[in-house]
């Protein structure tokens, strides 16, 4: 079951693949609207364990090392997840988690929209449009869109 495009925090790609992002600290998902695959973003392992742990945990998780207000300590493997992510959407409800929700969850959109299909210049945009008016906080994380190239 796929999310609807008019779910809160679900944000619509040109290919028609949807994405949901959320905040960790908010009120935990019902089974019935976990995520069959998500990316977990936190800066520690142990963070990520004890989210999978959930009972409303995603049917599959995949955390990349990535600190608060920064970048994923490992770009390769986070775009790697993108990836995986992005081709998990075409059959399954997916999702990008941190503990804010905005700047990193924010990021890793634009990225997978780049992966998508949009341009990197326009990829901020579509998200700040489609997912929140915040997302991608910092002027780094914003570079480090503006530089991805889907691979």
């Amino acid at each position: 079951m796929a999310w609807e495009r008019t779910d809160p925090n679900v944000l619509e790609l040109p290919s028609g693949r949807l994405v949901r992002g959320r905040s960790l600290h908010a009120a935990s998902a019902s089974e019935e609207t976990a995520p069959g695959f998500e990316l977990i973003l936190l800066g520690k392992r142990h963070e990520f364990e004890s989210q999978i742990a959930a009972p409303s945990a995603a049917d599959e998780s995949r955390w990349v090392k990535w600190p608060d207000f920064w970048l994923p300590s490992d770009p390769r493997d986070a775009a790697e997840a993108m990836h995986e992510l992005w081709k998990h959407a075409e059959s399954l409800r997916v999702g990008v988690a941190c503990s804010g929700g905005r700047g990193r969850i924010g990021t890793a959109m634009a990225c997978i929209a780049i992966i998508d299909g949009v341009a990197p210049h326009e990829a901020v945009s579509l998200v700040r449009r489609g997912y929140d008016a915040r997302a991608v906080e910092t002027p780094w994380q914003n570079r480090f869109v503006e530089e991805f190239t889907g691979r």
